[in-house]
Parts: C-alpha cells; sequence; structure tokens
C-alpha cells in the first residue's frame, strides 16, 4: 500500500475548483477530488497550526492533549504522568504509527516540528525531512526533497509519506516570476467597495490596516505580501496572492503525479489531500491570518482517492480533522485505539453511508480565544477573549444562508444561542468527565490570554493613536483589558 498525504497549510475549501470556485487554482487538485471522495463540511477541532496538526495526529481534541495555544502551558502535549510506559501512546497511536503497525513505512518532509518546537509531531515516523526554513519555506523548497525520494523509493511497496506545503499561508510567497493567472479574473462577489470601506475602520490584529499582526509594514522581500489595504486594487491584489499560493502548489503537486504515473503507480497510491486549518480573508473584518474559531478558519478541504474507492462522490456530513485516525485504521485493518475521540468514516470512501456528527464542536485560542458549535445551517461563537477584536460575547451566523459570516443574528435567533451553549456546556462536561486536568482554556485565560494577543496592547494602543485611529473603539479596548494596559 502506498499512500501519499499532502498537507497544504492554510488551504481554504472554497478557494479550490472542486469546491465551486470560479478560478481555476486547483486543476490537479481537481483531478484528484473527480477520482475520489470530496469531503464539505471538513472541520479542524482546534485551530489554528500546532492545536490542529496535534489533534489530527493525535486523535484526540486539543482539551484533551492540552495542547491549544501557541505558547506558554498550553503549547506542550500533557505529559502522561506515573503511567507512562517506556514509550508513551503516541509511539503506538499516532498517524503514522498506525501505517508502522500494518507494516507501511513511514516518511516526513514538513519543517512544522522545528516551526513550533513540537517535536512529538514526529512520532511515528522512521524517515523525516526538514525543508531547514521553519515554515517559511516555498513550493520550490519542498519539492525537490519529495521529487527525490519518490525517483529512489516510489516503486517499493508499503510507504507513507506526508508532505508539508506552506505557500496559502501568509505572507503569500510564491516567486515573482510566476506571475498572475488570475490577473483577468474577477473577485467573489462578497468583496465590493463597501464592504472595504467598511473594513477600513476595522480595529484589531491582521484587519485592512495591520496586515500583519499590530503593525501595517510589509514583509522585506516579499513582493506579493502588503502591509496594508488603501483601496480596492490592493484588496485585489491580496486575494490574488493567496489564490497565486495555492495554484504555484497545485503546479508543483503536478510534477509529482508526473512521476506517479511515470513509475506506474499513480493508479495505486492513495492520495489525501487536506490542510491544518483555512483563512480569514475578510471575514469578521480580518486578513491574512487563522485567527478564529469560525468557518474561514477551520473549515478544510479533505480529498481522498483510495484505490478501489468511490470516485467524484461527496460526503456532506460534519466530520472532524481528528478523525482520520480511526479511518485510516480501519482502511489499513489496524485495531482501534480507545484513546482517539473521532470515529472512522472508511465505510464512505468506498459506499454511500452517512456516518457524520449532529454537532462540532471547535476551539480557537492563539489568537483568540473561542469556542464554537456548528449545527444544523449555524455557527455559533463564544468569545472568552476577543484578541482585541471587539468581538462581542455570544455571534451567530447562518452559515448556509450566510457563508462569509457578514451578519451576527444573536439577537434574532436567542432560542438558538441557548441551544448552542446547552450542546457546548454538554461536551465540555463529558471532556472533563474523562480527564485529570483543568481545561486548557482556563489555563490560556489564566496566563493573560491568548499567545498571539498577549503583551502588544500597550504597543497596538500607541500605533492606533498615532496613526490617528484612537476614540471609542481605544477606549472600549482599555475597559476591557486593563491589565494588559498596565
Amino acid at each position: 500500500m502506498r499512500i501519499l498525504l499532502i498537507d497544504i497549510d492554510s488551504l481554504r475549501p472554497d478557494h479550490l475548483g472542486c469546491y465551486g470556485y470560479h478560478r481555476k487554482t486547483s486543476p490537479n487538485m481537481d483531478i484528484i477530488a473527480a477520482e475520489g471522495v470530496k469531503f464539505n463540511q471538513y472541520y479542524c477541532s482546534d485551530a489554528p497550526c500546532l492545536p490542529s496538526r496535534t489533534a489530527l495526529m493525535s486523535g484526540r481534541f486539543g482539551i484533551h492533549t492540552g495542547v491549544v495555544n501557541h505558547g506558554g502551558l498550553a503549547a506542550d502535549l500533557r505529559p502522561e504522568g506515573s503511567k507512562r510506559e517506556m514509550q508513551d501512546k503516541l509511539a503506538t497511536e499516532s498517524l503514522p504509527a498506525i501505517c508502522r503497525k500494518a507494516g507501511i513505512r513511514t516518511v516526513l518532509i514538513s519543517p512544522f516540528a522545528e516551526r513550533h518546537s513540537s517535536w512529538t509531531f514526529y512520532a511515528g515516523f522512521t524517515e523525516i525531512y526538514n525543508t531547514g526554513k521553519r515554515g517559511r519555506e516555498s513550493a520550490e523548497d519542498i519539492s525537490p526533497t519529495v521529487q527525490n525520494w519518490l525517483e529512489r523509493n516510489g516503486e517499493e511497496d508499503d510507504w507513507f509519506l506526508y508532505v508539508n506545503y506552506w505557500d496559502p499561508h501568509t505572507p503569500y510567497r510564491a516567486p515573482m516570476e510566476y506571475g498572475n493567472p488570475f490577473a483577468d479574473e474577477p473577485l467573489k462577489r462578497f468583496y465590493t467597495e463597501a464592504l472595504l470601506k467598511q473594513h477600513l475602520q476595522a480595529i484589531g490584529p491582521h484587519t485592512s490596516q495591520e496586515l500583519y499582526s499590530y503593525h501595517d509594514q510589509p514583509k522585506p522581500g516579499l513582493p506579493r505580501a502588503l502591509g496594508k489595504l488603501t483601496n480596492f486594487e490592493d484588496l485585489r491584489t491580496f486575494i490574488d496572492g493567496y489564490d497565486i499560493g495555492i495554484h504555484y502548489v497545485d503546479h508543483h503537486l503536478g510534477k509529482i503525479i508526473d512521476i506517479l504515473k511515470l513509475k506506474g503507480i499513480y493508479k495505486d497510491t492513495a492520495i489525501i489531500i487536506t490542510a491544518d486549518h483555512g483563512e480569514n480573508l475578510g471575514e469578521l473584518g480580518i486578513y491574512a491570518e487563522h485567527a478564529t474559531a469560525d468557518k474561514a478558519t477551520t473549515n478544510i478541504p479533505m480529498i481522498i482517492k483510495w484505490p478501489q474507492g468511490r470516485q467524484g462522490e461527496v460526503v456532506n456530513g460534519l466530520h472532524y480533522n481528528l478523525d482520520l485516525c480511526p479511518t485510516l485504521a480501519e482502511l489499513l485493518n489496524v485495531e482501534k485505539s480507545d484513546t482517539w475521540q473521532g470515529k472512522s468514516y472508511a465505510e464512505s470512501i468506498f459506499k454511500r453511508v452517512d456516518n457524520s456528527y449532529q454537532q462540532l464542536i471547535i476551539g480557537q485560542l492563539a489568537h483568540v480565544c473561542q469556542r464554537s458549535v456548528r449545527f444544523d445551517q449555524w455557527l455559533y461563537i463564544r468569545t472568552y477573549h476577543d484578541g482585541y477584536y471587539l468581538f462581542p460575547k455570544e455571534m451567530l451566523f447562518d452559515v448556509e444562508k450566510d457563508p462569509y459570516e457578514t451578519h451576527n443574528v444573536a439577537e434574532e435567533f436567542p432560542e438558538v444561542c441557548k441551544e448552542a451553549v446547552y450542546r457546548l456546556t454538554n461536551w465540555q462536561d463529558q471532556m472533563m468527565m474523562t480527564m485529570e486536568h483543568e481545561d486548557p482554556l482556563w489555563t490560556v485565560l489564566r496566563e493573560g490570554g491568548p499567545h498571539h494577543a498577549k503583551g502588544h496592547l500597550k504597543k497596538y494602543v500607541k500605533h492606533l493613536e498615532a496613526t490617528g485611529r484612537g476614540g471609542a473603539a481605544v477606549d472600549e479596548l482599555k475597559r476591557r483589558h486593563p491589565k494588559e494596559l498596565e
């Protein structure tokens, strides 16, 4: 069995042709989707990067692993304590360890462990290639290692190759000589002059006037990366940059497919395409970041082309990224671990069945502190720390009618909010009854808030006032976060 897993950082499904995007950003991914199964409502349980990939690799929620932040105590996997054996559970129960139990060689090509000091990410791999730029790689930095490995090993049986690409991750870094395939193509109808005018007044890290956290200085050596948006042409340049990043990765994926076909192994190679999280591209007024527990950040693609699996099929039910561990175990006939908290959807790769969830609970504790409930047509977001975006305590969106989250209808549907809070509370109760530690949400709050907000407010308030953007919003920031201004 040969398995190729392509993990593309910050990849939104709605910017792929196979998910209905009007721009042809992903011709190679579209072909793979046509030859496999595409999941439409696939979400990371915990966002962003480190929490998401920890959930993916362990098969467990962040509330259980303890990894929900990008710094502090909640950025480290909880030790197993006195019950730990000579090897910890990741040695036998992580995603690559499943493959090893099935007699499959496991290979990782990624800088991710070094980027986040997440050394547990290596668990279960027998070969590890760190591309060395800590996530600042462009595809041309990664593909030679992938191609070289496939040239040397591709025809062998039984390998699992996990490859990380980064080009859709801000700052957008596809080489300028690659050009702009979308120069003459319109943006989504979501983007209007009126929307931009509204967003130009927003405050918060990674809003239109501070595309890189708390300042408006563009990244040196990255000409596609703007420091701020000033007009609609800037907005177009920004969205084009994201789409070019996807197209550039897809171009490199095409080269990998060519190698597989040349070696005569493409048909029998399982290919999985997914992401750690999506990207805010104007939703909630945020650009160039994966900062919230909303649909833009947590809805991710999942495309699986499996030998003898269904072709050109779509699964519309709700699923988590942490479901991949039990799914892969079932596909490879490996015993399921009782530590995994997801459930297998392997059956739906071969026949039309519905094994989805009735609801999903989603967390984001690295940029803001939010937990969300996705059920029916609703996305309910509860905010515990606003990350300096001045979000209300409750937000509710009908994401079927309003996929870009433009209208918070919490006040119009209080009964739906109550239902969501009930679901959220029940989920938390179930999680806390099966663990010995405190909820890491409270750990993050006790440490002063999410990593990407903590310690930045003083400087940001000075920046807002110096750029003539003080006033009521800054007064409200000071009211909400007095301790952070001391």
